[in-house]
């Protein structure tokens, strides 16, 4: 898809959809709408979301917000050491009428999916994700089951607990399209807050204002976004940078390129655009690139960080200049 100068934009404004997605959401969620719009990124690219912060900041009301919003089907995975991968995927049992073995879907059956406290399953049961997550499918005894249409895995994790708890290992960070930190509040904010909760909960009064099938075509529409070859290089430049830093023992693969050209395409959709921008991609390399990173031994003793790293790859590696009548770069 080539946008030549002067040619009609297909999106003149942002969709209104996603104003009705923040205000809804924003019932529940008070103060964190950069937070809100990430998630909204992710649900237009269909990617999976690591939420990650200390206990009572939101990330669960979050998802259930969103998944309410849209009008999805929606379940919650309690993750546990003990949690089998039968308890997420589903089990097969013998039923004596017919004879014959029946499958019961588990949990993650669902168009969005809440593992609560990621980390806390066993490298086992967090291993039963893995092709959920990459091929939107299961298989359970032999047999193939495809997950429903549009389908997604928003994870929470606690940074600070770490007894009994396993760490998310690469495989399976890489196949989340961004990580998000929420924060605690703003005091006003938090004020706020307590006032919506002295009456009834707030997702009380979240409302559905989106048709799963209406979710289907924005995402279709966003594949729309032209992404010029100049701003593909860009991308590429940004992941292929931390290949090769040397704080870096596991830079960003070539999933994270593509992470990061399918997020800058959803973020030029929110703001109105036919063709995504260098901004695009500076506002989203952060979270689509940091946690796919793992530092060298000696840089973490050092107290360097993913984000400083991802940080500094964006403020040095040129930035292709645009030209916005048309979405080209040069």
């Amino acid at each position: 898809m080539q946008l030549g100068r002067g040619a009609p934009s297909p999106f003149d404004r942002p969709h209104p959809f996603i104003e009705r997605i923040v205000h809804q959401v924003e019932k529940a969620i008070v103060g964190k709408r950069e937070s809100i719009e990430a998630v909204v990124i992710a649900f237009l690219c269909g990617g999976h979301i690591l939420l990650e912060d200390v206990p009572g900041v939101g990330k669960t009301m979050l998802v259930r917000a969103m998944a309410k919003t849209v009008g999805a089907s929606f379940k919650r995975i309690q993750c546990t050491p003990d949690l089998l991968p039968s308890d997420v995927t589903g089990v097969s049992v013998y039923n004596q009428r017919s004879g014959e073995f029946e499958f019961r879907p588990g949990p993650v059956m669902a168009n969005v999916v809440l593992a609560d406290e990621m980390n806390r399953a066993s490298p086992k049961t967090q291993s039963a994700l893995l092709e959920a997550m990459e091929e939107k499918q299961l298989t359970v005894d032999g047999e193939t089951c495809l997950l429903p249409d549009p389908f997604m895995l928003l994870a929470t994790q606690n940074p600070v607990e770490h007894e009994g708890t396993y760490p998310l290992p690469e495989a399976q960070l890489d196949r989340f399209l961004l990580k998000i930190r929420l924060g605690y509040p703003e005091e006003r904010h938090e004020v706020e807050l307590l006032g919506r909760l002295q009456e009834r909960h707030p997702l009380d009064e979240v409302k559905a204002v989106l048709l799963v099938e209406e979710w289907i075509r924005l995402q279709q529409e966003v594949r729309q976004i032209l992404v010029d070859e100049t701003l593909k290089q860009y991308i590429v430049r940004l992941t292929s940078a931390t290949r090769t830093h040397p704080d870096v023992a596991l830079g960003a693969s070539p999933r994270a390129s593509y992470a990061l050209m399918r997020a800058a395409q959803a973020k030029a959709f929110c703001n109105g655009r036919s063709y995504a921008v260098p901004d695009d991609i500076k506002a989203m390399a952060l979270p689509v690139i940091a946690h796919r990173l793992a530092l060298q031994p000696d840089a973490r003793y050092t107290g360097k960080t993913a984000d400083t790293i991802v940080r500094q790859l964006i403020a040095t590696i040129p930035v292709p200049t645009v030209q916005a009548a048309s979405g080209r770069t040069s």
